[in-house]
């Protein structure tokens, strides 16, 4: 007869516990039990489904973490391990429940990552289990004991908060549990900027660069909202709550309808994105983003890089130099910023070539002050000459006094031509990097684009014209369909491109003639990378409209390097050269009113009447074109926006000119047409008063004109805000019509604001308009020191 031996029962006892492992967790288990582990392709879900934890890999790379993810959406990880210490191969590694208590991952048998859990086990008898749960978080606790939590993934967030989560700090511990950014797209690792809980005591979060340079916060908590998020007022979606107690002083929020999914992620640009998941869209909307800009983050375009936040990415590096990891800025990693292409001699002179090392002059970007030194009253060329003398000073600036800058620079910001904080920064360059010709300034320009790159774009933007020509149908429009141009029949349309009509932040406007009376506008758009947004928002939005009020596009070049756009040519300019300048022809009460009123009308095309809802997102006087007759055509479509009819609103970055944009654009809240009818008032007032809205007053402050205007109007007193140089003659009933329509359209709340539709009909007389409220915004601007102070 056989009899079992003491060492067989054992094995078999053994056997059976992995055996029951296996079963577990093949079985879409929560638990992960002490003993057991995960390893290849296995994972735990949660009780409920909503999240899976296991190894994955972030797009192309070939590094695998341990992760946690929606399961509803499994390219959205929440929580990264072993962020730093990647592992090559999931099947030759596993996270393990150890008998100490511990949760340890392991690259073959050597330990990369622990929760360093086992100094909290009260007695070494205790059996641990981790389990997954239906919040994202994941626990290690007592398997007798559900309350005596030894770990949890909630108190070490990576880039990722969720609801039921927390960002702050334990007093108990003196531990602060941070969000740190993802290194790029691809890698998890901890980026340079941070957002915590202020260790000065204030309860309010402070977002960090290099843990040492605050760049922004979000105010103090009041009970309800933190100070510089108000539109955490109006947002149903949350409840919040800040807890200050002897344990722990945080914030959290939950969901008001558990049926969503939410999460707050720091991009590697230093911003905190807020995302919701709504089952009816099966996908996530972008729902706010703080800061608002991504050049309000310090560096976040690195070392020498510069920041321009109409641009997507708004990063790019100088002449001279190229991104120090093009891996990273490929992958929106851009803090590693810019390298020299040629390293600067130290020296008066270039020992190998004789040539003085020179500067390259950077001009409208917005002058960084870290190691900056005044050197007082010091000329321009002196100015020039320290700095060239001194081997650590890397760049000057000349603006009635000498600045120079030491080491790298950071934090340079490109500003729109005419901003009143725009400057000229004077780079140094090794002889080899200046340009050829002295005083010809090249282009800053992005990333190279190879060839075959241009050729794909090309391509795609070719199958585009076809489907647009396809949908609307070429022989349907009168105006024939957009002709493709190539790069030498522009040039000799243009004379050589020698008669500029203008320009903007994306290139120059030349005149050109296509036959005997036949003239045209080609905007020549600088830079591949620079323009071919702004290239293809064109292309997509007037190639496919048709509008008395809109320039008509009449076709585009796209060879090479080259991208072009070809417009009718309006004689008249755009409406600011009217409106500022004391030279130009002096619009009458009756033309500005038809200005008024065509605008209105454009715009109400755009919002309801064509098949996509198009938010132009930049309506001021500069994009106003008029026709001989002074007949207005909105412009300038390279910032558009499409929204379709079936979605109310779209969050997208901050586009548009400083003066114009409406609240929601500076709170980071998403985007309606009604961004456009604020845009829209605000101009009311620069059309009737002919002056703009903001101006500097001889004694150095800013006097802000809308809020005069506001008063005017409530007041009775339209009169008094007409431009001096119509001497009062204006149709009084039109007048008042026009500057209650301004006051409706700046409403600081976009519900009390009137469609483009129905501004176009109150103008038209068609419906009555009752005496607005004092925008509460405009309240408070007048109460601020300044309008620059208020957007800044």
């Amino acid at each position: 007869m056989f009899t079992k031996s003491p060492s067989f029962s054992l094995i078999l006892h053994f056997l059976l516990i992995s055996l029951n492992a296996i079963i577990m967790l093949s079985s879409a288990t929560d638990t992960i039990s002490q003993g057991q582990s995960i390893s290849g392709n296995q994972t735990i879900v949660s009780k409920g489904g909503v999240f899976e934890l296991g190894f994955f890999t972030p797009g192309k790379s070939n590094n695998y973490y341990i992760g946690i993810w929606y399961r509803r959406s499994p390219e959205v990880t929440i929580w990264t391990a072993n962020r730093a210490a990647p592992v090559p191969d999931p099947a030759t590694s596993k996270l393990k429940v150890t008998k100490d208590g511990n949760l340890i991952l392991y690259n073959s048998k050597l330990p990369v990552w622990s929760s360093n859990s086992s100094s909290y086990l009260s007695s070494s008898t205790n059996i641990n289990v981790a389990i997954l749960l239906d919040t994202g978080n994941f626990v290690l606790r007592d398997q007798t004991n559900s309350s005596a939590i030894l770990w949890q993934s909630f108190d070490h967030i990576t880039d990722t908060r969720v609801p039921h989560g927390w960002i702050g700090m334990n007093k108990i511990t003196g531990e602060y549990n941070v969000i740190t950014p993802w290194k790029n797209t691809e890698d998890p690792a901890p980026g340079p900027f941070m957002d915590t809980i202020d260790p000065t005591g204030l309860n309010q979060f402070i977002f960090l660069w290099n843990n040492s340079r605050s760049y922004w916060n979000t105010g103090i908590w009041n009970g309800e909202t933190f100070s510089s998020i108000p539109g955490m007022r109006a947002d149903h979606s949350y409840t919040y709550k800040f807890v200050d107690d002897d344990k722990r002083r945080y914030f959290t929020s939950n969901l008001t309808d558990e049926r969503n999914l939410a999460r707050s992620v720091m991009h590697s640009s230093g911003q905190i994105q807020q995302w919701m998941w709504f089952d009816d869209a099966k996908g996530w909307e972008l729902i706010s983003v703080q800061p608002v800009s991504p050049c309000d983050v310090y560096s976040v375009c690195g070392a020498y890089g510069i920041c321009d936040q109409s641009r997507k990415p708004p990063c790019t590096c100088p002449l001279g130099f190229t991104p120090t990891s093009v891996r990273d800025w490929e992958l929106d990693g851009w803090s590693s910023g810019c390298k020299r292409n040629t390293q600067l001699k130290c020296g008066y002179k270039n020992s190998t070539s004789g040539e003085k090392d020179g500067f390259l002059p950077i001009p409208n970007v917005h002058l960084p002050a870290d190691s900056k030194q005044q050197l007082g009253g010091k000329g321009a060329e002196e100015c020039e000459l320290v700095c060239l003398k001194n081997c650590s000073c890397t760049a000057y600036a000349y603006e009635s006094e000498c600045s120079i800058w030491r080491g790298d620079i950071r934090n340079l910001q490109s500003l729109s031509e005419g901003d009143n904080r725009a400057d000229t920064l004077y780079l140094r360059l090794a002889a080899s990097d200046l340009p050829k010709k002295t005083g010809e300034m090249k282009s800053i320009r992005r990333i190279a684009v190879s060839a075959a790159i241009a050729i794909v774009l090309s391509a795609i933007i070719a199958l585009t014209l076809i489907f647009v020509r396809k949908r609307h149908g070429a022989s349907k429009s009168p105006e024939g369909p957009l002709v493709s141009y190539s790069y030498s029949d522009l040039q000799r349309i243009t004379k050589n491109f020698t008669e500029k009509l203008g320009g903007g932040g994306f290139g120059l406007v030349f005149k050109g003639l296509l036959s005997d009376s036949d003239f045209v506008a080609v905007k020549r758009l600088e830079g591949v990378r620079q323009g071919e947004k702004e290239f293809r928002n064109e292309l997509g939005t007037l190639g496919r409209i048709q509008h008395v009020n809109l320039v008509r596009l009449r076709g585009f070049c796209c060879e090479g390097t080259e991208r072009m756009l070809v417009y009718d040519y309006m004689p008249k300019g755009s409406l600011d050269n009217h409106l500022f300048r004391k030279q130009s022809t002096t619009l009458d009460w009756k033309t500005r009113y038809q200005i008024i009123l065509g605008t209105a009308r454009g715009l109400a095309y755009l919002h309801e009447e064509c098949r996509e809802c198009i938010i132009h997102c930049d309506i001021k006087p500069e994009n106003i074109l008029l026709e001989s007759e002074f007949c207005p055509r909105l412009s300038d479509f390279g910032m558009a926006k499409l929204l379709g009819h079936d979605f109310s609103r779209v969050l997208t970055t901050m586009r548009g000119t400083i003066g114009y944009l409406a609240p929601e654009w500076i709170e980071g809240l998403p985007i309606t047409p009604k961004a456009d009818v604020y845009s829209y008032g605000m101009m009311l007032f620069e059309i009737v008063s002919g002056r703009r809205n903001s101006k500097l007053a001889e004694e150095g402050s800013i006097r802000y004109f809308p809020v005069q205007a506001a008063r005017k109007v409530i007041t009775g007193e339209v009169l008094s805000l007409l431009d001096e140089v119509l001497n009062g003659s204006a149709d009084a009933l039109e007048l008042n019509r026009v500057c209650r329509v301004a006051c409706w359209c700046i409403q600081e709340f976009e519900a009390d604001r009137p469609s483009m539709a129905e501004v176009v009909k109150i103008l038209e007389g068609v419906l009555d308009l009752k005496m607005p409220p004092f925008p509460k915004i405009l309240q408070r601007l007048a109460e601020e020191v300044s309008m620059v102070s208020y957007y800044e």
